[in-house]
């Protein structure tokens, strides 16, 4: 029946096509009562209780059977095999196999008395599925194959081999606004900032441009750019930040773009607005006030001047106390580590030749050679 009514479908005359789409909906509800009813049948035949082993000796001739045991006592008695004491305990114990007989053949009886709680259940749930699935649900809606869904394809399969696929049906079906979805993002974190640039200009052509996308474009072309910098990244976040003032994203590329092109005052207003909308725990926070910090300072990093003046000082102290009073051999490489480290190679050299002087067998300075020749000092006054 559905096999003709495709074919009715695409070679049939109106009317017979509007009573096949007619007829299609009917067709599935059918089916699926069908499939529905067979399904209760078979939960309702497993639920439902039924005997076992009814034929056997032991279940049909129960009665009889304990009605002789108590005649062979009685008999005993009566030849003197048993005493009163004895056949008064043999009758006893046979009331208890009686009593536990009885027992087991109630409890069997009860558990086949669960049928029409079954039925009610089984009832229940059929007619909520379908109530449910006519509410919620769309028989006559059209398939959707895998192959149409790039989320999907994305998802079971590996990256390369997903983008490819979903590639091919982009250069199909172009304006395909969830294809563009998937593979702007994945084209960033392979680091194609140039495909990823196309597919965020397609993704704002077929949907609009949002704060959000504009945001995107300008981040894959900054990538792109590779350190130097994009006007049009700098339009694009400059029209984000002003369309909606919750935008953080923006305002924090925007300063720090402002930042490297030495526009201090500007960056230092996009600095602050991003901290405005700030709840305190953000990861990007202590960057930011860094860096409105340093904007503020024209540009100078006062903590990081700060810092470097405060490790001068220590390292000048100890040049001080090392050149009075003399020290280990471990101080002498840790004031030319130090100088190294401040860059300041003139006073590296002139340290390492005042612990050559206070320790001239090489021996003793392993590690001070070693770090010395590495820097490129010279090495003087060695007595091997």
């Amino acid at each position: 029946m559905m096999a003709f009514c495709r074919i009715v479908l695409i070679e049939g005359d109106a009317s017979s096509r509007l009573a096949c789409k007619r007829l299609g909906p009917m067709i599935f509800w059918s089916i699926a009562i069908a499939v529905t009813a067979l399904a209760c049948a078979a939960l309702f035949y497993a639920a439902a209780g039924r005997p076992v082993n009814a034929t056997s000796p032991q279940s049909t001739n129960a009665n009889s059977h304990f009605r002789q045991l108590l005649a062979d006592i009685d008999a005993d008695l009566a030849n003197g095999r048993l005493d009163e004491t004895q056949a008064l305990a043999a009758r006893g114990e046979l009331a208890r196999e009686v009593m536990r007989a009885n027992a087991e053949t109630d409890k069997a009886g009860f558990r086949t008395l669960g049928r029409l709680p079954v039925l009610l259940g089984v009832g229940a749930i059929a007619t909520s599925s379908l109530g449910l699935y006519a509410v919620l649900g769309s028989p006559d809606a059209p398939a959707m194959p895998l192959s149409s869904r790039p989320e999907i394809v994305a998802q079971n399969m590996n990256l390369e081999d997903a983008i490819a696929q979903i590639e091919q049906r982009l250069a199909q079906f172009p304006d395909d606004l969830r294809g563009w979805t998937v593979v702007a993002p994945a084209y960033v974190e392979m680091g194609r900032f140039a495909d990823a640039a196309h597919a965020y200009r397609r993704m704002i052509a077929l949907s609009g441009a949002t704060p959000d996308l504009q945001t995107d474009l300008a981040e894959a072309l900054l990538l792109d750019a590779g350190g130097i910098g994009s006007d049009e990244a700098m339009t694009l976040l400059a029209s984000a930040a002003d369309a909606d003032e919750a935008q953080i994203r923006p305002r924090l590329y925007l300063a720090a773009e402002l930042m490297r092109q030495g526009e201090y005052d500007e960056a230092a207003v996009r600095w602050r607005e991003a901290l405005e909308q700030s709840e305190g725990d953000e990861p990007w926070l202590a960057a930011a006030q860094q860096g409105l910090a340093v904007a503020e300072a024209g540009g100078v990093d006062l903590a990081a001047q700060q810092q470097q003046e405060m490790i001068a000082g220590m390292v000048g102290g100890l040049a001080s106390r090392l050149e009075s009073d003399g020290g280990t051999i471990e101080e002498w490489t840790q004031l030319v580590r130090s100088y190294l480290v401040l860059g300041d190679l003139e006073l590296a050299q002139n340290a390492y030749s005042s612990a050559i002087s206070a320790y001239p067998n090489a021996f003793d300075r392993g590690e001070l050679d070693t770090i010395a020749l590495g820097a490129g000092l010279t090495l003087e006054g060695d007595t091997p």
